[in-house]
């Protein structure tokens, strides 16, 4: 089983909306395109609500991982890992679409329940993550041609 992880971003729809197209950044649509494309399931990593399911409805906010302190952001990962626990099958592989901030903790937590984590936008500006994802998806779409 395949399970992929998508950050949210700061640009959203202005009206409530299922979390999968409340976020309007052309990186956040490449990301949820490749979870698509690759995974069974797939989640969004949001600030304000943690783990959240595609298709659930929630309105626009204004909370980041880059504003919050030090301990916000580990009480931040502790309620993602509780949620996560309920929401991953076992030894699953995760792709983890997602920057730095969003990433600690939750990494070595994955890999302790048995997970196997691949990270495959890492060390990538801006940028080279647009480019980098459109070269996933290219050849996710030639694969299943």
């Amino acid at each position: 089983m395949r399970v992929a992880l998508v950050s949210c971003v700061k640009s959203k729809r202005a009206t409530p909306s299922p979390a999968k197209d409340l976020y309007t950044s052309e990186l956040f649509q490449r990301m949820r395109k490749y979870a698509e494309s690759i995974s069974d399931r797939w989640y969004i990593l949001s600030a304000e609500h943690g783990v959240l399911e595609p298709d659930q409805v929630i309105s626009p906010y204004e909370c980041t991982l880059n504003r919050m302190d030090r301990a916000a952001r580990l009480r931040w990962a502790d309620r993602v890992k509780a949620q996560l626990v309920d929401k991953m099958p076992e030894r699953a592989e995760v792709i983890v679409l997602a920057g730095e901030r969003y990433r600690n903790g939750l990494l070595p937590f994955l890999r302790d329940l048995g997970h196997t984590v691949r990270v495959p936008l890492e060390g990538l500006s801006f940028g080279r993550q647009l480019q980098r994802l459109g070269e996933l998806l290219s050849t996710e779409t030639q694969s299943t041609s």
